[in-house]
């Protein structure tokens, strides 16, 4: 029993060091591929931390002490000062969110969910997002200035709520919070879920009798 009981504790413990390692390599990986600069975007560093402008807004991001950052010839490149596990993971992280913001400023991100379920209604009054989720009362969300939100509801379909920003981190983080106020549930697949998100459905009990 206590060597199968070790045996089993090896093997866990092999398993989580090789998806580490295929991680690290990713991120690593990732890192070092240069962020291009499109036209229109500026993109600056000063003390530690990188400011990038664009048409859609300006967000900036503090860069950890361990990961040189090189802005020349419409790219930015990153390095990293040894190949320290934690310091390929930050490497290919700060590349990441780099190219997000550049990919933000410029193009900007769209976030679409659907609400399924008899009488869910949206509205939207400047940055107030009213949700009629079969609950008492109805929901407000208040929406960050940095994200604007659309309602649409069609007759015979279900009612479409479109989020647009030029952070990505943030548009996603109020998308979920929403999401959160009625999560799909796994029976009639009722509630909020983003425009082609796949509900794993479970059968009922009368089906389950059956």
């Amino acid at each position: 029993m206590i060597k199968k009981l070790v045996s089993s504790m090896l093997v866990e413990r092999f398993c989580v060091t090789f998806i580490n390692r295929i991680e690290n390599k990713e991120m690593s990986r990732i890192g070092k591929a240069p962020v291009n600069i499109p036209s229109g975007v500026e993109v600056s560093m000063k003390d530690g931390v990188i400011q990038v402008k664009g048409p859609k807004g300006q967000l900036q991001q503090a860069i950890d002490p361990s990961i040189g950052v090189t802005i020349e010839n419409g790219t930015v490149v990153f390095t990293r000062e040894s190949d320290h596990k934690d310091h390929r993971s930050k490497h290919g992280l700060y590349r990441s969110l780099i190219n997000n913001m550049v990919e933000g400023v410029s193009k900007g991100y769209i976030v679409k969910q659907e609400m399924v379920g008899v009488g869910y209604r949206a509205a939207v009054q400047g940055q107030k997002l009213e949700l009629a989720l079969g609950y008492s009362h109805n929901v407000l969300f208040e929406i960050p200035k940095e994200v604007s939100v659309t309602a649409e509801q069609e007759r015979g379909k279900n009612p479409i709520i479109t989020l647009e920003s030029y952070d990505k981190q943030l548009i996603g983080a109020v998308a979920a919070k929403i999401r959160s106020l009625r999560k799909p549930e796994p029976y009639k697949g009722k509630g909020i879920r983003f425009v082609g998100e796949e509900i794993r459905r479970k059968a009922g009990k009368s089906a389950a009798k059956k």
